[in-house]
């Protein structure tokens, strides 16, 4: 560790977290080299949604490169590209209706959500694009513009423009709803706010805090879009494939976005594979006008394609998902309540969930409690003062419970050696 501390650039920020060396991660866990094995409800910020090292996938990857199989290919035409496209269509957008061209883009979500921002601005004509509060998008000149974290933007060093926020889903209380608000702005033509390219938003604001948007404000804000001739684009990157118990987390709300940016656990592997969805109309580009080197991908695209073909082609997973969905919910409000606060909230869908400690340094000493105690999980939030989880997709019923009985036993030493029960009880008093 002391290598890596003195090699690597102070940018690093996980490992400063987790200061061990890991060696080895097998489905649910992370072991380091020492042999201590970790639960792991990180799961790469959400890129590994059916464990670390899946036999499945892994035995295809084993077979492909023994065989020769191509690894680069820039936007060669390869059969893993083939089998993948075919997979993807037939058993993602097909059954759910939805007609979208497939654009590879760069390996990471940010590439995707670059690649999204430049088309909505080429197809329109404007260079305008309305972000939300607490969104988070990537740090790329253009992605770090429409993400709301000011630490994040930050590390740009020069000026974010073209961008306007606006406020989410509840920014405002539940009783205020912020779409009539957009529509304001964008009827009166002294409001300071052109008419955008396009909207850019998570279903769910994963780093911003698992904020929640209903069913019924996506519909407004999508027949506001239709109206105004603004393009939607939903980032589906951290609470995509399957996070929410359904493979879009758009699905079930009445939505169907213009553009949907995925990446993270779209190759079920932890390879770097991000993609666009566009309405075919909006497929403008000319050919090459937006590339890059690793477009081509193809351990990527076989692991991706055995994953839809393996998980995405009965209801079996989104079924097991809702189950332990229950489970964790349940649990975590649970001991939300009678170890932390009663006026502690418990949020999120599927398997994206958290707890609002509405401290940061209360967040904090449970993150690095539970590590202590073997369990890896993060904090998210405009101040990190909530404690995210994000499991497996594909873990068990006794693992998710050996894991959560990890949480509230590190949540009661927090708890019982330090003053956060006042802290705690100031700060409720005060909001």
């Amino acid at each position: 560790m002391k290598q890596i501390n003195a090699l690597e650039s102070q940018v690093r920020s996980y490992c400063r977290k987790y200061p061990v060396v890991f060696e080895k991660a097998r489905g649910s866990f992370l072991i380091d080299k020492d042999g201590k094995k970790y639960f792991d409800f990180l799961c790469g910020a959400g890129s590994l949604n059916y464990g670390h090292n899946n036999p499945i996938m892994k035995k295809e990857i084993i077979d492909y490169l023994n065989d020769d199989g191509i690894t680069h290919s820039l936007d060669l035409a390869t059969k893993s590209k083939e089998e993948f496209l075919n997979s993807f269509s037939k058993h993602i957008l097909a059954p759910r209706n939805l007609n979208y061209k497939i654009q590879f883009t760069g390996p990471t979500g940010t590439n995707a959500v670059e690649a999204a921002l430049k088309i909505a601005r080429k197809v329109t004509g404007r260079t305008k694009v309305i972000s939300f509060t607490n969104g988070f998008h990537g740090v790329t000149l253009g992605s770090v513009a429409a993400t709301g974290n000011s630490f994040h933007r930050g590390g740009a060093g020069t000026s974010l423009n073209d961008v306007t926020f606006m406020p989410y889903d509840g920014y405002m209380g539940k009783k205020i709803n912020t779409i009539d608000y957009l529509r304001r702005v964008l009827e009166d033509n002294s409001s300071g706010i052109d008419l955008p390219a396009a909207v850019i938003l998570e279903t769910i604001q994963g780093e911003g805090g698992i904020n929640i948007a209903s069913s019924k404000w996506l519909q407004s804000l999508q027949d506001l879009c239709h109206e105004f001739g603004i393009l939607m684009i939903v980032d589906d990157i951290q609470v995509g494939c399957g996070r929410t118990g359904t493979f879009f987390s758009f699905e079930n709300m009445g939505i169907e976005p213009d553009l949907v940016v995925m990446s993270k656990s779209l190759s079920g592997f932890g390879l770097p594979f991000s993609l666009l969805l566009l309405k075919p109309d909006l497929d403008k580009w000319k050919p090459g006008e937006h590339n890059g080197t690793f477009r081509g991908n193809n351990l990527a695209f076989l692991a991706a394609k055995t994953a839809i073909d393996y998980f995405w082609t009965t209801q079996e997973l989104e079924a097991e998902i809702t189950l332990k969905s229950n489970i964790l919910k349940e649990r975590l409000e649970k001991m939300a309540k009678e170890n932390i606060s009663s006026d502690i909230e418990v949020r999120g869908k599927g398997m994206v969930c958290g707890i609002d400690c509405i401290l940061e340094d209360l967040a904090s000493a449970i993150q690095h409690q539970c590590f202590e105690n073997g369990l890896i999980l993060e904090t998210c939030g405009s101040d990190d003062h909530v404690v995210k989880l994000l499991p497996a997709l594909t873990i068990s019923d006794d693992e998710l419970r050996e894991g959560l009985d990890i949480l509230e036993q590190s949540i009661k030493q927090v708890m019982n050696q330090s003053d956060f029960q006042k802290k705690l009880e100031a700060e409720i008093v005060e909001k």
